[in-house]
């Protein structure tokens, strides 16, 4: 099972308190930069737990702040021990590998997609699916080892002290086809199987509904028990991006509590999913019907 302490929380919760530090002190980036005979570059990224701090580091970090406390000195040097360890994510080269090593510490989790279902509740097939129509095209090993590393990241579902996990699904999601009729049967029982699960829910947002606040969005809310604070994790083609602002959580936040306000709620998503699984079962039969009359293009089916 995938390790609970994550590195890359523990190097954000250690950014977000030498950042707490400094303020106090009110002192600069570049200040401390210029006391400590370093790059602001270097301070900005040990703040934001992009970089990662040495022993000498935090002693002269501690020095500067006055944290005379050895116990609070020994928790910081705890800290950037930990930060720089290796994640069980980090053998599989994933190129969303910091979302992942988030993702394995969160307390909470808070997922809105439009297009597809998340990767937690993803089941092989259909990873397998969305990796080979991904651009740029990544070889069949490449893939083999994502699908993998997916199914290691379920594991947090299950285990003694798992996430809340709660997902809203635009409607588009239940009907898009990735893969055929069959592997979208699949994909919907197992949301419906997950949902039934005390720490998941899944909601539902009906093309009837109309006009919502995360149209031309998909996100992600991580939150965390330690002092790491929450991340907003927003992903497409322009690649991936990080928010940890104040004000980006707030809005985020609004936005996703209007949206399950605005979804069918638990029980009125379940019965919808399972109506979807019924329509992809009856599609999957008529596709293998029509695969062995004489008029079935092999090639076509394939494709």
């Amino acid at each position: 099972m995938p390790e609970v302490r994550s590195p890359t929380v523990r190097r954000r919760e250690l950014g977000a308190l030498l950042r707490a530090l400094r303020n106090e002190k009110g002192l600069t980036v570049e200040q401390v930069a210029e006391r400590l005979l370093c790059s602001p570059s270097k301070v900005s990224r040990m703040e934001t737990g992009h970089g990662i701090a040495t022993p000498r580091d935090i002693r002269d970090l501690c020095d500067l702040y006055d944290v005379s406390s050895e116990a609070e000195r020994e928790r910081f040097m705890a800290l950037a021990k930990e930060g720089k360890q290796q994640g069980w994510w980090q053998d599989y080269d994933l190129p969303y590998s910091t979302y992942v090593g988030l993702e394995a510490e969160a307390a909470s989790i808070k997922i809105y997609d439009s297009a597809v279902v998340p990767g937690l509740l993803q089941t092989a097939e259909y990873a397998q699916a969305l990796h080979e129509a991904s651009v740029p095209r990544h070889d069949a090993n490449t893939i083999s080892q994502w699908v993998k590393a997916r199914a290691a990241r379920q594991l947090i579902l299950t285990r003694d002290d798992p996430p809340t996990l709660h997902v809203i699904l635009d409607e588009a999601v239940v009907h898009r086809l990735i893969g055929d009729s069959e592997i979208m049967r699949a994909q919907l029982a197992r949301v419906i199987a997950a949902a039934d699960m005390p720490n998941i829910t899944v909601q539902v947002i009906p093309y009837e509904t109309g006009a919502h606040p995360a149209l031309d969005s998909v996100f992600t809310i991580l939150d965390f028990l330690s002092s790491a604070p929450t991340v907003i994790y927003v992903e497409g083609l322009v690649g991936h991006i990080y928010l940890e602002q104040p004000r980006d959580t707030e809005r985020y936040n609004m936005a996703f509590d209007q949206l399950s306000g605005m979804a069918l709620d638990a029980e009125a998503s379940a019965a919808f999913l399972a109506k979807a699984v019924k329509d992809h079962a009856a599609k999957s039969k008529n596709t293998l019907y029509d695969a062995s009359s004489p008029s079935y293009s092999g090639s076509a089916r394939q494709q």
